[in-house]
């Protein structure tokens, strides 16, 4: 999931504009973008970010959801205050109190089903959203909610509203899309798939995206299909330099004979990391990764869900002191629903004197706090990032043209996996899906971070990682796919 490194006061992030709004001749506001995220990380940091690219457009936008996941959201956002289109407003709505228990560090199950009330707990927010709605569309000539995908029956009342439209921001891969689009249907993937990602996508072995997650947010899913509607365009973050092909036969798959629109506009995040960092205003990591060498350390993250066994994380520890490989291993609780309530997270054992052995010998840091991920994968002694393949980190890391070691967890990371590892060959796989249930062994642990770091195998996927990488930032210049896609979107919702 997301990060940076600036943990401000987010009450200081300047939320109204002094900028002109984009108008028209009447003098009130076009248009006005209201943003509807999922609470949880990576969905609330996709969909600020897109509020940053938006507003820099002069387009006033309002970000929605409790005071507490607003919060989060500021906190945590890739783009400095100093840099960030301050035509952004946040509106913190009351949503009920909800359990924040601890995850579950030994559950069997990797996926995040303690933050299950909070995602229930959206359903307060119909009615608020649906009165700044109606509010907006008094004073502007047109108001577009962008909602995540799993937030449908949140905005379903902004389709009563004459001037109001609908857009629905896809927050998983286009390849992902395309897979359970293809399942759903009983559709064999078309002659444009590779052959055995084909047959991988037709094996009955490989399990559907809903057994990937708890029952309980199956249901959840379920119940915001129940207010899909047809609507006129989806929004993707991702970029056509990397999955133009997937967009294109996910168009196709769902058409239908309409004419829904479908912008690629990642990706989302930054994709220029300043190359000076002002004194005191870096995380302490970044100092001992300037010290490196180019391409020599391996950054390790789960993201913001992922719970690991005490007996794996010590396997872990063992895998990467034995590899030899310099790394930065982010290791911190998942996220509660509520990160801010219950006091400090509990600190995760590691084997004894492992923490200093490695600082002793400079093998590497763990860092036991938020981390600059964007800034660490940016950073040119970075050669690998040892993933669970969630959306968000997969962006960062093919936009910082950094090779991927493959460890999916749950949802949407297994396929993520397979586009990383058989479709862009910008990643190597340290465990197999299917032997989800088993502790991944230091020796194999040792050897996959070897592969990737060292071997002609893992040079080759970095090198096309890099060239990868390459086409992904010039998307973002102007006259490039992405900015292209991003303008054409504009244009749109301000005709």
């Amino acid at each position: 999931m997301s990060c940076h490194q600036s943990q401000q006061d987010p009450d200081h992030v300047q939320e109204q504009s002094n900028e002109p709004k984009m108008k028209d001749v009447s003098g009130s506001v076009a248009v006005a973008v209201v943003m509807v995220p999922l609470p949880a990380q990576g969905h609330l940091n996709q969909l600020l970010q897109l509020a940053h690219l938006v507003a820099s457009y002069g387009v006033p936008v309002h970000y929605v959801g409790s005071a507490s996941h607003n919060r989060q959201a500021k906190l945590r956002s890739h783009v400095p205050p100093s840099s960030a289109p301050s035509d952004i407003r946040f509106h913190d709505f009351p949503t009920p109190p909800i359990p924040s228990p601890a995850p579950n560090l030994n559950s069997p199950y990797k996926f995040p089903s303690h933050l299950q009330p909070a995602f229930d707990a959206t359903s307060s927010l119909r009615g608020p959203v649906a009165s700044l709605v109606r509010s907006l569309s008094s004073g502007s000539r047109r108001v577009i909610v962008v909602h995540d995908s799993l937030m449908a029956s949140v905005v379903q009342d902004a389709a009563s509203v004459p001037n109001a439209e609908i857009y629905v921001f896809k927050t998983i891969s286009a390849f992902t899309l395309c897979w359970c689009t293809w399942e759903k249907k009983g559709m064999a993937p078309p002659p444009e798939v590779e052959v055995d990602v084909a047959e991988l996508i037709s094996s009955k072995g490989f399990p559907s995206l809903l057994d990937s997650v708890s029952h309980e947010f199956s249901k959840f899913i379920a119940s915001q299909k129940e207010h899909k509607k047809l609507q006129p365009g989806y929004i993707y973050n991702t970029c056509r330099a990397v999955e133009g092909r997937f967009v294109d036969l996910y168009a196709s798959a769902t058409a239908n004979g309409t004419g829904t629109k479908h912008w690629a506009i990642g990706p989302f995040n930054p994709v220029k990391v300043p190359e000076k960092r002002s004194r005191g205003s870096s995380h302490g990591c970044m100092e001992w990764l300037d010290k490196q060498a180019p391409s020599s350390v391996i950054y390790v993250s789960f993201g913001t869900t992922t719970t690991l066994s005490d007996e794996q994380i010590r396997e872990i520890a063992v895998g990467l002191e034995r590899s030899g490989q310099k790394f930065i291993w982010v290791l911190r609780e998942a996220d509660k629903a509520d990160i801010f309530s219950g006091g400090e997270a509990g600190k995760i054992e590691l084997p004894p004197g492992f923490e200093e052995m490695v600082a002793a010998r400079d093998l590497g840091v763990v860092v036991r706090d938020w981390a600059p991920q964007l800034e660490i994968l940016g950073h040119p002694a970075t050669g690998g990032f040892l993933s669970h393949c969630g959306w968000n980190s997969c962006m960062e890391s093919i936009s910082m043209g950094v090779p991927i070691l493959a460890w999916p967890m749950h949802s949407d990371q297994p396929r993520n996996a397979v586009l990383i590892t058989r479709v862009l060959k910008i990643g190597l796989v340290v465990k197999d899906w299917m032997s989800q249930d088993d502790v991944v062994r230091s020796p194999a642990i040792e050897g996959a971070v070897k592969a990737l770091m060292v071997s002609e195998k893992g040079e080759e996927a970095r090198k096309r990682a890099a060239e990868l990488g390459v086409a992904v930032r010039g998307s973002m210049d102007e006259g490039g796919l992405s900015r292209a896609e991003l303008d054409s979107f504009i244009a749109h919702i301000s005709r």
